[in-house]
């Protein structure tokens, strides 16, 4: 057997860039609830945040991803987005309203809108053949990994007495270190070539629209994502089933550690099955983790179950996007990717909704049942589109 290539330079230094800025994101996301509390914000006030915050994010992804196919580089877009969020996130330190978190977060996540989709291109770009799904997996891994160290380490610095505007300040140190590994990302002429071709886009015309194939499994998608709701009905449902409060952050420390451990190997698993099959056995695993959810009693079951949760991550997120590379050319793989970003972000707020409508209205095990089913109704959609794909074309490269 054939030894694996080493992962590009620049793919792993992307990946060094979201361990460390999840890093910074994960020393104040736990922990600004308990800060906005203390601030005078009400939990409708909350959730305007995060909503706002990943609305924003969304649609900035699908912008950003247009503009990184109209420019003959990526790195500058990505640069600017890790900076932009770098230098917003610590700003939390100095809030004295609950609106001037507000304005941070949104910012922070004006950073993320911005970098994701021209980054992700550069990794596809990057990829060694018949590898995007390694490449992918060892991103999702490092940032499965920041968000594990995130949560401890803020843990031990409210050990030693600094108070939590202390902890937000520190976030600037691994944001700059983030920002810093992006100078270790090279993108060569020939990954730059396609989107800088006059005869690919004649200025002034319109891009021909994404591939029927792409357009048909970002539709799949967002039925899928539809039942995807909000994790914090996970830990909802799991403190309603016993789960002490000062139990929870450990609770998505394993949650988030479930993922790591299996994001690079699912990663290279979909480089030698056909992709689409793994994505359907992912959500598999979801709908069982979502009926798990609804129907268990068991405090001891919801732990199982979180670790369970985190193999449909670490199967699906590389898949996922690799198989969006399979999809689309190098001339479209920025819009392809803000297509992705924006079609699993977007559909994340009727889904909040409808999940908390189900169970204010009948209970957890209608909300968590619906999610369950629109899984096992995608992944059959799925396997209907890759039957109507002319063979081989939605398998890996």
């Amino acid at each position: 057997m054939s030894k694996k290539p080493r992962l590009p330079v620049a793919v792993v230094a992307l990946g060094v860039t979201s361990f460390f800025t999840d890093v910074g994101t994960e020393l104040i996301f736990p922990l600004l609830p308990v800060f906005l509390a203390t601030l005078g914000a009400s939990p409708t006030f909350i959730g305007l945040i995060e909503g706002l915050a990943d609305a924003t994010s969304s649609i900035l992804k699908l912008g950003a991803g247009w503009v990184a196919d109209r420019t003959s580089r990526r790195k500058p877009l990505v640069v600017l987005g890790y900076a932009i969020a770098t230098l917003s996130r610590p700003l939390v330190a100095l809030a004295t309203a609950p609106w001037h978190v507000l304005a941070v977060r949104v910012t922070d996540r004006v950073g993320k809108g911005i970098r994701t989709s021209p980054r992700d291109a550069l990794i596809a770009a990057a990829a060694p053949e018949g590898g995007a799904g390694r490449a992918f997996g060892f991103h999702s891994a490092m940032d499965h990994a920041g968000a594990v160290v995130g949560p401890l380490l803020a843990t031990l610095l409210l050990s030693l007495g600094l108070s939590l505007r202390n902890v937000f300040a520190l976030s600037l140190v691994p944001g700059l270190l983030a920002v810093a590994s992006l100078g270790f990302v090279r993108e060569s002429r020939a990954d730059r070539a396609p989107i800088s071709t006059p005869a690919a886009a004649p200025k002034g015309t319109a891009r021909p629209p994404l591939s029927r194939s792409l357009r048909g499994y970002l539709a799949i998608l967002f039925c899928f994502s539809l039942g995807n709701s909000s994790d914090a009905f996970l830990l909802l449902r799991a403190r309603e089933l016993g789960v002490s409060v000062a139990a929870i952050p450990i609770l998505w420390t394993v949650l988030n550690a479930s993922k790591l451990s299996v994001a690079y190997v699912g990663g290279s698993l979909s480089d030698r099955v056909p992709r689409v099959r793994l994505i359907i056995f992912g959500w598999g695993v979801y709908a069982l983790t979502y009926l798990g959810m609804g129907l268990t009693k068991n405090t001891l079951a919801v732990w199982a179950l979180f670790a369970f949760y985190g193999v449909y991550h670490g199967l699906t997120e590389p898949a996922e996007k690799a198989l969006v590379k399979d999809l689309s050319t190098a001339t479209e793989r920025g819009r392809a990717y803000g297509a992705y970003h924006f079609v699993v972000g977007i559909a994340a707020v009727p889904a909040g909704a409808l999940a908390g409508y189900l169970w204010q209205k009948l209970g957890p095990s209608a909300a968590f049942g619906l999610g369950a089913g629109l899984a096992l109704l995608a992944g059959v959609l799925l396997l209907v589109w890759e039957g109507q794909m002319p063979r081989g074309s939605a398998a890996p490269e």
